[in-house]
């Protein structure tokens, strides 16, 4: 029956038994949560020693085929990747060292953000906005996404957060132009396709973990606290 069901919609099919398909679905979701726990532990080590993590990325990945699929950074976020890693976990009965380490990572993701920005300036008296509240670029599914842990932790530090997502609107969202205008504090929860390249004016305190801004207005400083990446004469690395 589940042949018949699967050769609908492709003809080639790997039969194991129950148990070994469920574990390979677990493995495979696990084992990109801690791809993404990697990059996002590199990213805070680098932002802690002052430095950027695009420039160490793209000099340790430029065509190096041993590491070419190491991730950059961001929120890993979304209703599988941390479920099954947490299966796994119950599964080994709390074994799951790797699983464990990279839950500890990403979950901490946003509360390492709202730090760093305490270290740069005093939120007590700054508006913040978040741009992007889904869990991943260009949908609208919210489910387990991290910006809202993020926008928590800040309503709890700073003036007033504002918010924009263009797939979603409701109370405390605002129209971007409104958001990038009067926040003080810019930081980007997802990369949605509107952000790429979106030009953020001077004055403005940046925490773009993904990269996806256009900050070649902005002091070296306002960028994640570190020296403007390039790679090459006037361009901002992605």
């Amino acid at each position: 029956m589940v042949r018949e069901l699967f050769s609908r919609i492709t003809t080639e099919i790997i039969e194991v038994e129950p148990q070994e398909a469920e574990l390979a679905k677990l493995f495979c979701n696990s084992y990109r949560y801690i791809q993404f726990a990697v990059a996002n532990q590199f990213y805070l080590l680098s932002r802690e020693a002052g430095l950027d993590f695009d420039r160490v990325h793209h000099a340790a990945t430029y065509k190096n085929f041993r590491v070419d699929s190491l991730p950059r950074a961001g929120l890993a976020a979304g209703p599988c990747l941390l479920k099954d890693t947490m299966q796994l976990a119950a599964f080994s009965n709390n074994n799951f060292m790797l699983g464990h380490a990279a839950m500890l990572i990403n979950e901490g993701q946003p509360q390492f953000i709202v730090n760093m920005l305490k270290r740069r300036v005093n939120l007590r008296d700054k508006t913040v906005g978040i741009l992007g509240m889904t869990f991943k670029a260009d949908c609208d599914d919210t489910r387990d996404s991290l910006s809202f842990k993020l926008r928590h932790l800040l309503i709890l530090e700073a003036k007033e957060v504002l918010l924009h997502d263009p797939f979603l609107d409701g109370k405390d969202y605002y129209p971007l132009d409104t958001v990038v205008e009067r926040a003080d504090v810019i930081v980007v929860g997802v990369p949605h396709s509107a952000y790429r390249g979106l030009s953020v004016p001077p004055g403005k305190v940046v925490e773009d973990v993904w990269g996806c801004l256009d900050v070649s207005e902005l002091d070296t400083e306002a960028l994640n606290g570190a020296q403007l990446a390039t790679l090459g004469p006037e361009a901002v690395a992605r």
